[in-house]
């Protein structure tokens, strides 16, 4: 169980959320949800002891299983399997007896081999207490459900893509709280864990997460998810720096919040009607000295009927995002000729070519892993092909975006971030610029890795607004975002004139993007768009 007691949180001088508590129970799920930049993630990290509250006091009894929206892997070279045992102290116990029964083999010794078995016996032993061999299995179906086949869980977390890193750190989670069932004790912390994954993939963490026991909270843009895994809702009020509980479904949640705000604005209507008249005729009274009294008391009640109301809750504020008008460039600004891609003895594609023509639109699939990631950094100039090479025609400017904000530096500022993005822009536009993608005040001297997902996507945004990129290359672009926002990235797709080449697992992006070309990964096929291939996108 988790308890929140009188909680502050701030982001710089900005109040997040001020007197909440908060309690997270055996057989809660929890959605928690607000417009981007309310606090979300913030308010995640703090439950789970990641992160220091401005004020109040946070305790949890049991074990807490927290998966942020970019995890921190450790030791990269940690082969995935062991990661994922890791979770039960499994891995160390399985490579002390792989040591044990090498010595039990290589001792001739009979004295020395007979204490190399006995050793072994003492970690058996151990490992049958924690589960041992059924623990593994059960480790390997979840990360099988989870798209992660036994030649990745082989490969050291360093050959993994991002999306591939993110789902071990979830099966690593998953797999900890399977532990005796659906009786888990863990309460889970979950930071958009449909992030990366596939259709089946999100369709097993469904059914998984309805249930787990232990308690839940979510963080999710995915409506399908929340509607089919909690029963309870957390909404921050971004205006009020305040948590509204409801204990009820999604569905119930969302009627609920729609009668909610119909009886503020019909209360503020009333009131504001009130204190209308009432001021109306405290000013005729007024002019009458015998009447002055009696016009203040008047005007003094209008003023509290007012002072009562509940905050008025504005409209969510949305980034205006609007692609760069694409520098002029010659007919194929970008060519790709051959390229391949390894890690260690791990072949992620070879012998792709790829002509980006001016203002194509590519869309790249493949079953994760497949090198869509890769292909962009490789096309970005952000990694090096093992073979082949990537061509500039004339006038290149290449917009990167990807997908875990690896081109944002986590030290430095939110302004520090776009000003190096921009070199040569003026001050005064870039801080327009930052003004139309919300952000401003304080927040701009804020450090970009203290962000929530959806800002730092916002930022990354920003960065691409300022370049005049006339080829965008975008790792999916819509991820963390609230629907208000995503809907502004989608409208900008469409209204760009450059050239983008897409890696995306949300059909909306393919369709607003209106492809005339894709590449299919590993093999580098390069085909005609068509309507067959839009089904592939979220299992890809």
């Amino acid at each position: 169980m988790i308890t929140a007691t009188d909680l502050e949180l701030r982001a710089g001088s900005r109040i997040l959320l001020s007197g909440a508590t908060l309690r997270v129970q055996p057989g809660d799920r929890i959605g928690l949800v607000g417009r981007n930049g309310a606090g979300k993630t913030t308010s995640m990290r703090v439950l789970a002891g990641e992160g220091e509250p401005y004020a109040g006091s946070v305790g949890a009894t049991g074990p807490v299983g927290y998966l942020p929206q970019d995890p921190r892997e450790g030791d990269l070279s940690v082969v995935a399997k062991d990661r994922v045992l890791s979770a039960r102290g499994l891995d160390t116990l399985l490579r002390r007896m792989e040591k044990a029964q090498t010595a039990m083999a290589e001792l001739v010794d009979g004295a020395e081999n007979a204490k190399a078995v006995r050793e072994y016996g003492r970690l058996e032993e151990r490992f049958a207490a924690l589960g041992g061999y059924a623990a593994e299995s059960e480790a390997a179906r979840i990360c099988t459900h989870l798209g992660l086949p036994e030649r990745v869980l082989t490969q050291p977390i360093a050959t993994l893509s991002g999306g591939q890193r993110r789902r071990v750190e979830l099966a690593r989670i998953l797999f900890a709280a399977s532990d005796g069932g659906s009786q888990s004790a863990t309460t889970l912390l979950l930071d958009e864990p449909t992030n990366h994954l596939d259709a089946d993939s999100i369709t097993w963490l469904r059914s998984f997460l309805s249930a787990h026991e232990g308690g839940l909270v979510v963080i999710s843009h995915d409506t399908e998810l929340l509607a089919a895994v909690v029963n309870k809702v957390w909404f921050l009020d971004a205006t009020r720096s305040e948590v509204d509980v409801y204990n009820m479904d999604w569905r119930r949640y969302l009627e609920a919040r729609a009668t909610d705000e119909k009886r503020r604005r019909r209360e503020r209507a009333n009131a504001e009607k009130k204190a209308a008249a009432l001021h109306a005729q405290a000013a005729k009274m007024g002019a009458k000295a015998t009447k002055a009294v009696a016009a203040k008391n008047m005007a003094r009640r209008a003023d509290q009927l007012l002072a009562g109301l509940e905050p008025e809750r504005q409209a969510d504020r949305v980034a205006r995002i609007r692609f760069p008008e694409p520098a002029s460039c010659g007919r194929i600004p970008l060519t790709a000729e051959g390229l391949s891609k390894a890690f260690g003895s791990l072949e992620v594609f070879s012998g792709v070519d790829l002509a980006v023509d001016r203002g194509a639109k590519v869309v790249v699939l493949g079953l994760n892993g497949a090198g869509k990631t890769t292909l962009l950094r490789l096309l970005a100039g952000t990694e090096t092909p093992d073979a082949g090479q990537v061509v500039s025609g004339h006038g290149l400017r290449t917009g990167y975006f990807a997908q875990e904000h690896e081109t944002l530096d986590p030290e430095a500022s939110v302004w520090e971030n776009v000003r190096h993005a921009a070199p040569d822009t003026p001050e005064q536009q870039l801080r327009t610029l930052l003004g139309t993608f919300m952000f401003s005040g304080d927040q701009l001297h804020q450090p970009a890795g203290t962000l929530s997902g959806g800002e730092k996507t916002r930022l990354a945004l920003a960065g691409l607004v300022s370049s005049a990129a006339n080829v965008l290359l975008l790792d999916e672009p819509t991820n963390n975002l609230d629907p208000a926002s995503r809907e502004q990235v989608l409208e900008a797709l469409r209204r760009f004139a450059g050239a983008v080449v897409l890696v995306t697992h949300d059909p909306g992006a393919v369709e607003a993007l209106d492809p005339d070309k894709v590449i299919v990964l590993p093999d580098g096929t390069e085909d005609h768009w068509s309507a067959e291939y839009l089904e592939l996108v979220q299992l890809a």
